[in-house]
């Protein structure tokens, strides 16, 4: 399975915005873009090179490649409502980011990798795509036998509860399970994203 394995603190400083927990600090210490050739940035970007880096850090912020992304543009252009709600409503109802929403690991990258690994059921059913998108009455169960892992044994300290769930799940971290009561509102999804730069840079 193909997937993005640049350093996420580099990409991090490439877009200006922390797309993991553990790019803050280094935000803070670096806060430009990596490399020799920054000292000839404009100060003033182009509408162009503004959109560009919305959908690089979308993109990668949800741990996407390219074409992944693109195909769910295309999806979102096709559905009803506003394409960049609808695309931001597409990638938080993928399988890796509820695990992520829902507490049970740190970082998208590391739910991405719990539901790779197979650590959970969906309605019953073992599942290993990170992917698959949930829709209301799904539920995603941990795996008994992955309950005896060492990182679901100090899963507290690993992953602490968040300070609020969305309102389109509810996580029962005892029972080590995730129901799907909804559909992702746009304010629930990530704050500091601009979809319209995205829909402008795929209507190019």
């Amino acid at each position: 399975m193909a997937r993005d394995t640049h350093s996420i603190v580099k990409m991090s400083r490439r877009e200006g915005y922390a797309l993991h927990p553990k790019a803050h600090k280094a935000l803070v210490k670096r806060s430009t873009p990596p490399g020799q050739q920054t000292r000839g940035y404009r100060s003033k970007p182009s509408q162009y090179s503004l959109q560009l880096r919305e959908k690089q850090k979308v993109k990668r912020l949800y741990g996407l490649l390219e074409k992944q992304f693109r195909n769910l543009m295309k999806e979102a252009s096709r559905s009803q409502g506003q394409s960049g709600e609808v695309l931001l409503r597409l990638l938080e109802q993928r399988a890796d980011n509820a695990v992520y929403r829902a507490g049970f690991a740190p970082s998208r990258r590391a739910a991405r990798q719990l539901v790779t690994h197979g650590h959970f059921m969906l309605n019953g059913t073992r599942v290993d795509v990170p992917s698959i998108r949930l829709k209301s009455g799904d539920v995603l169960v941990l795996r008994d036998k992955s309950k005896k892992s060492e990182y679901f044994k100090q899963f507290d300290d690993v992953s602490p509860a968040p300070a609020e769930f969305p309102g389109w799940l509810k996580a029962d971290r005892k029972k080590f399970e995730i129901k799907i009561t909804g559909v992702p509102a746009r304010e629930e999804a990530e704050p500091d994203i601009d979809e319209k730069l995205i829909v402008e840079f795929y209507s190019r």
